[in-house]
């Protein structure tokens, strides 16, 4: 089981605070550092100092950073244009030496569209089925040949397709609970499925839904790699989970019910639960990135236990 971790700094960072856990991520031997693509806090917090977009973070920690995977959970389609996202996601590869990986979905925040005077277009999914051709359809042209696609909502004509990146293929994440059209689109473009916030029961009937539509389309089901995304807040006792739970402003029991809490042993039993149906990577979302002694207890009691 790979453990990630996964932040949300529209919830208010600065990019030395994602330096930060970026460097104890890597030091303490976790898998990745993924971050979230807002540009608005979400619930009752003021979001300062304000936002930092995604891409421009990653392309700084990919030259403070070694070994770590680096990504997004998810760019939302609706930020940026697919030609430029590919020259920006390809650049950063380089800019780590082959260690990016892309999670795109469709975009469904509208207030930080309003807020940023970003379009928020009714017909989401169609753009990014055709965002997802797009994207992989420039990094897979030969150098010397030309991409070509005349879509519903994007027309690209005699692109270079120019940057490549440095990995041979660039991972793709989807994501989501959607029933039909995100296991199909899963098949066809993707290399990994996260099932983001969801109970075993879940993720073990959405997970069968996407290995059905991979084998419909042709590919193994076991050619994708199947993972979750799930609050995290571990303590070594009870009083230390309560206290952290507060800091974030949850419910203890609201969190072991919906997420990976309670001391190490308990946590590393529900990871148990999931590694059962199928889940081979976990992202755990830290809320609270000025606690860096909680990603040590996570490293030494739980990821210790899972290697």
């Amino acid at each position: 089981m790979d453990l990630r971790i996964f932040t949300e700094p529209q919830q208010g960072a600065t990019y030395d605070t994602l330096l930060a856990v970026a460097k104890a991520t890597e030091d303490l031997g976790f898998d990745a550092f993924f971050r979230s693509d807002h540009y608005l806090a979400m619930g009752s917090g003021d979001g300062l100092p304000g936002p930092t977009d995604a891409w421009i973070t990653l392309a700084g920690l990919a030259r403070e950073t070694k070994r770590i995977r680096l990504g997004t959970l998810m760019t939302a389609a609706t930020f940026r244009l697919p030609g430029v996202l590919a020259i920006q996601v390809a650049q950063v590869d380089q800019m780590s030496g082959g260690r990016v990986e892309l999670g795109l979905g469709a975009g469904w925040f509208e207030q930080e569209h309003k807020a940023y005077g970003i379009p928020f277009p009714k017909e989401k999914f169609a753009r990014l089925e055709e965002q997802l051709a797009i994207v992989t359809g420039l990094w897979e042209t030969k150098p010397g040949d030309t991409f070509d696609f005349h879509g519903t909502h994007y027309d690209l004509t005699d692109s270079p397709a120019l940057p490549k990146p440095a990995q041979a293929r660039i991972p793709v994440l989807i994501g989501g609970h959607g029933a039909s059209r995100t296991p199909k689109l899963t098949a066809q473009f993707a290399d990994e499925f996260n099932m983001p916030f969801a109970s075993v029961e879940d993720s073990e009937r959405q997970f069968g839904r996407v290995r059905a539509a991979a084998e419909e389309a042709g590919r193994k089901a076991d050619d994708l790699t199947y993972s979750n995304a799930l609050v995290v807040c571990v303590g070594k006792d009870d009083q230390e989970v309560a206290r952290r739970a507060a800091v974030i402003g949850r419910e203890v029991d609201e969190l072991k019910a919906n997420g990976l809490a309670g001391t190490p042993s308990e946590v590393v039993d529900k990871i148990g639960r999931y590694a059962e149906i199928g889940a081979e990577r976990l992202y755990l979302q830290v809320l609270d990135l000025a606690d860096l002694d909680h990603l040590e207890l996570i490293s030494a009691q739980v990821q210790s236990q899972l290697s």
